[in-house]
């Protein structure tokens, strides 16, 4: 029933968007889809015990834990408010020639599409079932970078594409030696995730270690994890900032929650040891090559986007210590970047609307006055910017405080090279911000752009994820701690 429903919204809505004719009215259905499922996520968790197996059709490969519903929430919030950003975004590419009016359809199909495709993909227990989701995201997710009037765009696609579908490929690989180790162990193969963690400690150390890598470099890919992060900067870069707060606080938790849902069964063998070493060294080279690449950034999406690589390696880090508190961290980590990630990139996308005869994906940002022009803009990009690096009462201090202690049990050594790398990532966010926001022009001097009129719906969306990411710092409630604990019992932490 449930999986029916959720099909039959999406029916509902690709019938109507194509009907439309006009980008309000598209816009309207994206944002009523994404409230519908905000609130059939809400339903289930309020009034229906977890987890939940009885999707009538399909249930043996479906099925909704805390994690799951956590990540759909997640999902449902960002797509609702990135969709009412995208009301006034949409108005203005389309006067600037930046969008063919051709387009909305596509455009618009593409989005509702696409998180009916995540929430589906949250919802499966079949691993092959959630690869088979996973690409389709990231087909869809290409044609909304590619959706714009320029060829860097759809540049940008195919290279998303290429790394993350041929990364994959070795997920695929590993999901049959899986499937065979299973088979082996059980009599008849399975991909259920379910039955998986059931039989775990049974499986053969070798195999899972062997099957585990395999899986991990397609779902490595899928988040932006070094070495196959170099699709991240460009697409986020280049897609339109209601897409890249998508792109950034949505679906780069496909891949680490693929990542977490194959650990876990792994965890429950001799091969987690080899395993946790393997996420450790990818995680800091990850942490690493952001924060180095953060150093010379110029432009501000790119830079953004190298913090969505940074953040990626602290999850990958505290998947790595695998304690129970390190992946209660890490799970509330997912949430506080998504947030967070996604104001970042709204904030971005007003000042490229004021800059935008300045703007391009590759080159310098050339701001001027934007205290003057864009304040909101100027001051969700502080204090979202705060908040990414980590400061107190802000969501992603908690998250990377204690997942920080949880490696100090492993090793000091590593803390303090972590530490050292995220001080550089912090230190090349802030002068980035104080070199551009700093920029005016001399007295007497008439300035260079005109004032862009910010829509409603564009600084709406803002206002609400800073509020949002505000409260997770401070309000901490003993039902959202029970929550995350039974997601990490849940796992078998």
């Amino acid at each position: 029933m449930i999986l029916l429903a959720l099909l039959f919204c999406l029916v509902l809505a690709l019938i109507l968007i194509a009907i439309s004719h006009t980008a309000w009215q598209m816009n309207n259905v994206c944002i009523v889809l994404g409230g519908t499922y905000a609130a059939v996520a809400g339903f289930i968790l309020m009034f229906m015990p977890l987890p939940v197996t009885t999707f009538l059709v399909a249930s043996q490969y479906f099925f909704i834990d805390h994690l799951g519903i956590y990540e759909v929430l997640i999902s449902a919030v960002i797509f609702t408010l990135a969709a009412v950003y995208a009301r006034g975004y949409v108005d203005n590419l389309l006067e600037s020639g930046e969008l063919n009016k051709g387009s909305l359809k596509l455009f618009y199909g593409a989005w509702v599409l696409l998180l009916t495709v995540i929430t589906l993909a949250f919802f499966a227990d079949n691993l092959a079932l959630f690869w088979i989701l996973a690409e389709l995201t990231t087909i869809i997710s290409a044609m909304l970078v590619a959706i714009l009037y320029a060829r860097e765009n759809i540049d940008a696609a195919l290279k998303y594409i290429f790394i993350a579908s041929v990364s994959m490929l070795f997920a695929f690989v590993g999901l049959i030696f899986l499937f065979e180790t299973s088979r082996t162990v059980l009599g008849e193969g399975t991909l259920n995730w379910t039955v998986l963690m059931q039989h775990a400690p049974q499986l053969p150390a070798g195999m899972v270690v062997a099957s585990c890598a395999l899986i991990f470099v397609g779902f490595a890919a899928k988040s932006g994890i070094f070495p196959f992060h170099t699709w991240l900067p460009e697409a986020h870069a280049k897609a339109p900032s209601a897409v890249s707060a998508i792109l950034s606080g949505v679906l780069l938790n496909v891949g680490i929650y693929g990542i977490i849902r194959v650990f876990a069964i792994a965890h429950q063998t001799p091969a987690a040891r080899a395993l946790s070493g393997i996420l450790m060294l990818l995680g800091i080279l990850t942490i690493a090559i952001a924060a180095f690449s953060m150093l010379p950034q110029k432009n501000l999406k790119k830079m953004v986007a190298f913090s969505s690589v940074e953040n990626m390696g602290i999850l990958l880090v505290g998947i790595a210590v695998a304690t129970p508190l390190a992946i209660f961290w890490v799970i509330f980590h997912i949430m506080a970047h998504a947030f967070t990630k996604a104001s970042l990139f709204l904030s971005a996308g007003i000042l490229h609307r004021q800059y935008r005869s300045h703007l391009s994906a590759d080159a310098p940002d050339d701001i001027v006055d934007v205290f003057r022009f864009q304040p909101l803009a100027a001051w969700g990009l502080i204090i979202g910017g705060l908040a990414i690096t980590g400061t107190p009462l802000f969501p992603v201090f908690l998250s990377k405080l204690f997942i920080l202690i949880e490696l100090g049990a492993v090793s000091l050594y590593l803390v303090g090279l972590v530490l050292v790398l995220l001080f550089i990532a912090t230190c090349a966010l802030g002068y980035f911000v104080i070199i551009n926001f700093t920029r005016v022009t001399p007295t007497g001097q008439a300035p260079e752009v005109t004032p862009y009129a910010t829509p409603l719906t564009m600084q709406g969306p803002v206002v609400l994820l800073l509020v949002l990411v505000l409260v997770l710092g401070v309000a901490f409630t003993t039902g959202e701690v029970s929550f995350l604990n039974q997601i990490v019992a849940e796992l078998r932490f």
